[in-house]
Protein backbone atom coordinates (compact mmCIF):
# COMPACT_ATOMS: atom_id res chain seq x y z
CA UNK A 1 0.00 0.00 0.00
CA UNK A 2 2.70 2.31 -0.08
CA UNK A 3 2.46 3.39 -3.49
CA UNK A 4 -1.11 4.70 -2.28
CA UNK A 5 0.45 7.43 0.61
CA UNK A 6 0.34 10.65 -1.61
CA UNK A 7 -3.17 12.05 -0.44
CA UNK A 8 -3.78 14.95 -0.53
CA UNK A 9 -5.61 16.22 3.04
CA UNK A 10 -8.11 18.59 2.98
CA UNK A 11 -9.53 20.39 6.62
CA UNK A 12 -13.13 21.97 7.13
CA UNK A 13 -14.81 23.16 10.21
CA UNK A 14 -18.08 21.18 10.94
CA UNK A 15 -20.43 22.11 13.26
CA UNK A 16 -22.18 19.09 15.49
CA UNK A 17 -23.63 18.49 18.76
CA UNK A 18 -22.93 22.03 19.98
CA UNK A 19 -19.18 22.22 18.97
CA UNK A 20 -17.36 23.34 15.77
CA UNK A 21 -14.75 20.43 15.69
CA UNK A 22 -11.53 20.62 13.30
CA UNK A 23 -11.70 17.46 10.82
CA UNK A 24 -9.02 16.21 8.56
CA UNK A 25 -10.24 14.35 5.33
CA UNK A 26 -8.95 12.88 2.04
CA UNK A 27 -10.07 10.01 -0.23
CA UNK A 28 -12.68 10.23 -3.11
CA UNK A 29 -16.16 12.21 -1.97
CA UNK A 30 -17.76 9.39 -3.03
CA UNK A 31 -16.37 6.76 -0.86
CA UNK A 32 -17.04 4.72 1.71
CA UNK A 33 -16.87 6.81 4.41
CA UNK A 34 -14.70 6.14 7.36
CA UNK A 35 -14.05 8.21 10.47
CA UNK A 36 -10.88 7.19 12.30
CA UNK A 37 -10.89 8.88 16.13
CA UNK A 38 -7.55 9.59 17.76
CA UNK A 39 -6.84 9.23 21.42
CA UNK A 40 -4.59 10.79 23.94
CA UNK A 41 -2.59 12.95 23.67
CA UNK A 42 -2.42 13.15 19.68
CA UNK A 43 -4.70 15.40 17.82
CA UNK A 44 -5.69 14.03 14.35
CA UNK A 45 -2.46 13.52 12.70
CA UNK A 46 -1.90 10.34 14.95
CA UNK A 47 -3.76 8.52 12.26
CA UNK A 48 -2.42 10.36 9.36
CA UNK A 49 -0.80 7.48 7.64
CA UNK A 50 -3.67 5.32 8.07
CA UNK A 51 -5.93 8.14 6.46
CA UNK A 52 -3.46 8.31 3.67
CA UNK A 53 -3.72 4.72 3.12
CA UNK A 54 -7.40 3.95 3.25
CA UNK A 55 -7.81 7.09 1.07
CA UNK A 56 -5.65 5.18 -1.68
CA UNK A 57 -7.72 2.69 -1.66
CA UNK A 58 -11.37 4.66 -2.13
CA UNK A 59 -12.38 5.42 1.03
CA UNK A 60 -13.77 8.52 2.07
CA UNK A 61 -11.53 9.36 5.36
CA UNK A 62 -12.62 12.30 8.11
CA UNK A 63 -10.53 12.25 10.85
CA UNK A 64 -11.49 14.56 13.76
CA UNK A 65 -9.76 16.56 16.35
CA UNK A 66 -11.80 15.83 19.34
CA UNK A 67 -13.44 18.27 21.54
CA UNK A 68 -10.57 19.75 23.81
CA UNK A 69 -7.84 18.87 21.30
CA UNK A 70 -5.79 20.97 19.08
CA UNK A 71 -7.72 23.24 16.31
CA UNK A 72 -11.43 22.01 18.01
CA UNK A 73 -13.39 23.80 20.48
CA UNK A 74 -12.47 23.42 24.14
CA UNK A 75 -15.82 23.87 25.73
CA UNK A 76 -14.79 24.49 29.95
CA UNK A 77 -16.15 22.61 32.78
CA UNK A 78 -15.24 18.79 33.18
CA UNK A 79 -19.32 17.68 32.59
CA UNK A 80 -18.10 18.85 28.80
CA UNK A 81 -16.88 15.92 28.22
CA UNK A 82 -18.68 12.80 29.37
CA UNK A 83 -18.50 9.84 26.80
CA UNK A 84 -21.82 10.90 25.87
CA UNK A 85 -21.45 14.17 24.50
CA UNK A 86 -18.11 12.52 23.28
CA UNK A 87 -20.35 9.79 21.24
CA UNK A 88 -22.81 12.34 20.20
CA UNK A 89 -20.41 14.88 18.25
CA UNK A 90 -19.38 11.81 16.09
CA UNK A 91 -22.93 10.82 15.40
CA UNK A 92 -23.41 14.36 14.10
CA UNK A 93 -19.95 14.39 12.06
CA UNK A 94 -21.84 11.28 10.51
CA UNK A 95 -24.83 13.30 9.90
CA UNK A 96 -22.77 16.21 8.25
CA UNK A 97 -21.07 12.52 5.87
CA UNK A 98 -24.22 12.58 4.39
CA UNK A 99 -24.61 9.12 5.31
CA UNK A 100 -26.57 7.01 7.32
CA UNK A 101 -23.88 4.94 8.79
CA UNK A 102 -19.97 4.76 8.95
CA UNK A 103 -17.06 3.06 9.29
CA UNK A 104 -15.78 3.70 12.55
CA UNK A 105 -12.21 2.80 13.76
CA UNK A 106 -10.54 4.35 16.97
CA UNK A 107 -7.26 4.48 19.22
CA UNK A 108 -6.89 4.77 23.07
CA UNK A 109 -9.28 7.22 24.25
CA UNK A 110 -11.08 7.62 20.40
CA UNK A 111 -11.48 3.43 21.07
CA UNK A 112 -13.32 4.27 23.88
CA UNK A 113 -15.90 6.86 21.77
CA UNK A 114 -15.96 3.94 19.62
CA UNK A 115 -17.14 1.44 21.87
CA UNK A 116 -19.82 3.53 22.91
CA UNK A 117 -20.49 4.35 19.51
CA UNK A 118 -21.69 0.78 19.10
CA UNK A 119 -23.19 0.47 22.71
CA UNK A 120 -25.51 3.58 22.33
CA UNK A 121 -25.64 4.11 18.98
CA UNK A 122 -25.74 1.14 16.80
CA UNK A 123 -27.66 1.94 13.76
CA UNK A 124 -24.72 4.76 13.15
CA UNK A 125 -21.88 2.02 13.13
CA UNK A 126 -21.60 -0.38 9.95
CA UNK A 127 -18.25 -1.87 11.47
CA UNK A 128 -16.00 -1.11 14.03
CA UNK A 129 -12.63 -1.12 14.22
CA UNK A 130 -10.70 -1.34 17.92
CA UNK A 131 -6.83 -0.45 18.65
CA UNK A 132 -5.50 -1.10 21.91
CA UNK A 133 -8.46 -0.59 23.94
CA UNK A 134 -10.88 -2.81 25.62
CA UNK A 135 -14.37 -2.65 26.39
CA UNK A 136 -15.72 -0.33 29.07
CA UNK A 137 -17.40 -3.17 31.59
CA UNK A 138 -13.90 -4.88 30.93
CA UNK A 139 -11.95 -2.53 31.54
CA UNK A 140 -13.57 -1.78 34.70
CA UNK A 141 -13.88 -5.07 36.07
CA UNK A 142 -10.16 -5.17 35.16
CA UNK A 143 -9.25 -1.90 37.20
CA UNK A 144 -10.96 -3.08 40.49
CA UNK A 145 -9.49 -6.72 40.48
CA UNK A 146 -6.00 -6.37 39.32
CA UNK A 147 -3.10 -4.22 40.83
CA UNK A 148 -1.25 -5.43 37.64
CA UNK A 149 -3.61 -2.52 35.60
CA UNK A 150 -4.18 -0.45 38.26
CA UNK A 151 -0.23 0.24 38.48
CA UNK A 152 -0.30 0.54 35.00
CA UNK A 153 -3.42 3.16 35.07
CA UNK A 154 -1.85 5.36 37.98
CA UNK A 155 -1.62 8.48 35.48
CA UNK A 156 -5.16 8.08 35.66
CA UNK A 157 -5.72 9.07 39.17
CA UNK A 158 -2.72 11.69 38.77
CA UNK A 159 -4.31 13.39 35.90
CA UNK A 160 -7.60 14.14 38.32
CA UNK A 161 -5.90 16.53 40.48
CA UNK A 162 -6.80 19.97 39.38
CA UNK A 163 -3.97 22.23 37.60
CA UNK A 164 -0.95 20.76 38.81
CA UNK A 165 -0.47 18.03 35.38
CA UNK A 166 -1.23 21.21 33.37
CA UNK A 167 1.56 23.00 34.69
CA UNK A 168 3.66 20.08 34.76
CA UNK A 169 2.81 19.36 30.72
CA UNK A 170 3.95 22.49 29.82
CA UNK A 171 7.04 22.73 31.63
CA UNK A 172 10.30 22.44 29.46
CA UNK A 173 8.60 22.88 26.49
CA UNK A 174 6.13 19.90 26.79
CA UNK A 175 8.67 17.49 27.64
CA UNK A 176 6.46 15.54 29.90
CA UNK A 177 4.51 14.41 26.89
CA UNK A 178 7.35 14.01 24.36
CA UNK A 179 9.08 11.70 26.56
CA UNK A 180 6.12 9.92 27.44
CA UNK A 181 5.34 8.73 24.03
CA UNK A 182 9.23 7.77 23.27
CA UNK A 183 9.36 6.08 26.40
CA UNK A 184 6.19 3.75 25.15
CA UNK A 185 6.54 2.91 21.88
CA UNK A 186 9.37 1.37 19.71
CA UNK A 187 13.05 3.28 18.97
CA UNK A 188 12.12 5.72 16.37
CA UNK A 189 8.33 5.72 16.38
CA UNK A 190 7.84 9.31 16.98
CA UNK A 191 10.53 11.77 14.82
CA UNK A 192 11.59 14.94 16.05
CA UNK A 193 9.29 16.48 13.56
CA UNK A 194 6.40 14.29 14.84
CA UNK A 195 7.03 15.93 18.37
CA UNK A 196 6.95 19.42 17.08
CA UNK A 197 3.32 19.15 16.20
CA UNK A 198 2.88 17.81 19.17
CA UNK A 199 3.75 20.45 21.09
CA UNK A 200 2.03 22.87 18.84
CA UNK A 201 -1.09 21.27 19.19
CA UNK A 202 -0.61 20.66 22.85
CA UNK A 203 -0.25 24.21 23.48
CA UNK A 204 -3.73 25.41 21.50
CA UNK A 205 -5.39 27.98 24.03
CA UNK A 206 -7.40 25.33 26.63
CA UNK A 207 -6.24 22.21 25.02
CA UNK A 208 -3.96 20.59 27.32
CA UNK A 209 -6.96 21.02 30.15
CA UNK A 210 -9.77 19.87 27.64
CA UNK A 211 -6.92 17.15 27.16
CA UNK A 212 -7.06 15.77 30.54
CA UNK A 213 -10.81 16.54 31.31
CA UNK A 214 -11.78 13.25 29.20
CA UNK A 215 -10.24 11.55 32.19
CA UNK A 216 -11.62 13.75 34.76
CA UNK A 217 -14.62 13.16 33.60
CA UNK A 218 -14.74 9.24 33.20
CA UNK A 219 -13.97 9.41 37.12
CA UNK A 220 -16.32 12.30 38.22
CA UNK A 221 -19.10 11.64 35.58
CA UNK A 222 -18.44 7.17 35.30
CA UNK A 223 -21.11 6.71 32.09
CA UNK A 224 -23.64 3.75 33.09
CA UNK A 225 -22.76 0.81 31.12
CA UNK A 226 -26.39 -0.41 29.28
CA UNK A 227 -27.88 -3.34 30.72
CA UNK A 228 -27.14 -4.98 27.51
CA UNK A 229 -23.34 -4.58 27.47
CA UNK A 230 -22.65 -6.83 24.21
CA UNK A 231 -21.68 -5.39 20.72
CA UNK A 232 -23.91 -6.04 17.40
CA UNK A 233 -21.72 -4.24 15.32
CA UNK A 234 -19.28 -6.26 13.53
CA UNK A 235 -15.79 -6.13 15.15
CA UNK A 236 -11.98 -5.71 14.59
CA UNK A 237 -9.69 -5.49 17.23
CA UNK A 238 -6.58 -4.89 16.65
CA UNK A 239 -4.09 -5.14 19.67
CA UNK A 240 -0.48 -4.27 20.10
CA UNK A 241 1.21 -6.84 22.94
CA UNK A 242 3.69 -4.94 24.47
CA UNK A 243 1.76 -1.84 25.64
CA UNK A 244 2.72 -0.46 28.86
CA UNK A 245 -0.99 1.03 29.64
CA UNK A 246 -3.28 -1.69 29.46
CA UNK A 247 -3.17 -5.38 29.73
CA UNK A 248 -3.63 -7.26 26.88
CA UNK A 249 -5.72 -9.82 28.93
CA UNK A 250 -8.34 -7.36 28.44
CA UNK A 251 -8.63 -8.24 24.59
CA UNK A 252 -9.91 -11.81 24.30
CA UNK A 253 -12.37 -10.41 27.41
CA UNK A 254 -13.65 -7.65 24.80
CA UNK A 255 -13.97 -9.85 21.63
CA UNK A 256 -16.35 -12.20 23.96
CA UNK A 257 -18.74 -9.75 24.29
CA UNK A 258 -18.99 -9.02 20.31
CA UNK A 259 -21.32 -11.22 18.49
CA UNK A 260 -19.08 -10.86 15.50
CA UNK A 261 -15.59 -10.25 16.80
CA UNK A 262 -12.02 -10.59 15.50
CA UNK A 263 -9.05 -10.29 17.60
CA UNK A 264 -5.13 -9.93 15.68
CA UNK A 265 -2.74 -9.55 18.11
CA UNK A 266 0.57 -7.77 17.23
CA UNK A 267 3.52 -9.72 19.47
CA UNK A 268 5.86 -6.74 18.79
CA UNK A 269 3.69 -3.77 18.66
CA UNK A 270 3.35 -1.27 21.64
CA UNK A 271 0.39 0.85 22.54
CA UNK A 272 1.34 3.20 19.64
CA UNK A 273 0.23 0.31 17.08
CA UNK A 274 -1.10 2.80 14.06
CA UNK A 275 2.40 4.30 14.05
CA UNK A 276 4.64 1.12 14.14
CA UNK A 277 2.61 -1.16 11.92
CA UNK A 278 0.54 1.45 9.65
CA UNK A 279 0.89 -0.59 6.49
CA UNK A 280 -0.74 -3.96 8.07
CA UNK A 281 -3.17 -1.79 10.27
CA UNK A 282 -4.12 0.01 7.22
CA UNK A 283 -4.44 -3.49 5.24
CA UNK A 284 -6.49 -4.95 8.04
CA UNK A 285 -8.81 -1.98 8.49
CA UNK A 286 -9.21 -2.07 4.47
CA UNK A 287 -10.10 -5.49 4.10
CA UNK A 288 -12.46 -5.49 7.16
CA UNK A 289 -14.22 -2.48 6.07
CA UNK A 290 -13.93 -3.23 2.84
CA UNK A 291 -14.75 -4.21 -0.67
CA UNK A 292 -15.40 -0.79 -2.15
CA UNK A 293 -18.35 -1.46 -4.61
Amino acid sequence: MSAEIAQEVEHQTIATNGMNLHVAQAGPVAGPVVILLHGFPEPWFGWEGVMRLLAGRGFRVWVPDQRGYNLSDKPAGVGAYQIDLLARDIVGLIDATGRERAYVAGHDWGAAVAWWLALRYPERVQKLGILNVPHPQIFLRHLLSSPQQLRKSWYMFFFQIPGLPERLMRRDEWSLGARSLIGSSRPGTFTVADLQRYRAAWAQPGAITGMLNWYRAAFQRPPRIPADPRIHVPTLMLWGAQDRFLDAVMAPASVDLCDDGRLIMFPDATHWIQHEEVERVSELLAEFFGPIP
